[in-house]
């Protein structure tokens, strides 16, 4: 089996190498960049199974950097390091391309989890959540807001946006508080009626 190559972008000599030694242990092909400037360069040559990206570095910093790659139309997975925490910086991330958000400090074996997690789903920009809808450690957020929502509304959501476009099964009553909820805090988007099957999350 080939091995799945991860490019690794950190202005931190040290930890970019323990990355890299640690993934290499765990089976990967390691690409390092010690900027976002050099990693734009490599990326012009090799298209790599998924990127470990640092958010704050001098010159272009990563969320900065990543939405130009995705402007660019690169699709590649990508997990965004940061040592800024709070829901909202998490967002952020999302917000600009990210698939997956991992704060500092954390463990190689988490990396490596989420990283398999990613490459497994892809990059798939018709199943990202719409603007302004987000989860963060398993709680859905609107413009940085948390939503508040029952048992039975939470897995509806769960089930709408896994991906984006399916179809749901739930009791009417559900649906309709959970639209509600939605509705009022975002107008992009609406819970429809599909007949004799359930509801599925649309955008406007």
């Amino acid at each position: 089996m080939q091995k799945k190559t991860i490019l690794i972008i950190d202005d931190d000599d040290a930890l970019r190498d323990m990355l890299a030694r640690g993934l290499r242990t765990n089976g990967f092909e390691c690409v390092l960049a010690n900027s976002s400037e050099s990693a734009d360069e490599i990326l012009t040559r090799i298209k790599p199974d998924a990127i470990v990206l640092d958010r704050m570095m001098p010159g272009l910093d990563g969320a900065a950097a990543l939405q130009k790659w995705r402007a660019r139309g690169v699709k590649t997975p990508v997990i965004m390091l940061t040592a800024m925490v709070g829901p909202e910086n998490t967002i952020h991330g999302l917000e600009c391309g990210a698939d997956d958000y991992l704060a500092k400090p954390f463990q190689l074996k988490e990396l490596v989890l989420r990283l398999n997690n990613i490459m497994r789903n892809g990059a798939l920009p018709d199943a990202r959540l719409p603007d302004g809808l987000h989860i963060v450690d398993d709680e859905f957020y609107i413009n940085n807001k948390l939503l508040a929502l029952s048992l039975f509304e939470k897995e509806l959501l769960v089930a709408l946006t896994s991906p984006v476009g399916n179809v749901a099964a739930a009791a009417p009553m559900t649906a309709k508080r959970l639209r509600e909820k939605i509705s009022a805090n975002l107008k992009n988007i609406d819970i429809i009626t599909v007949r004799g099957r359930g509801y599925k999350l649309i955008n406007k």
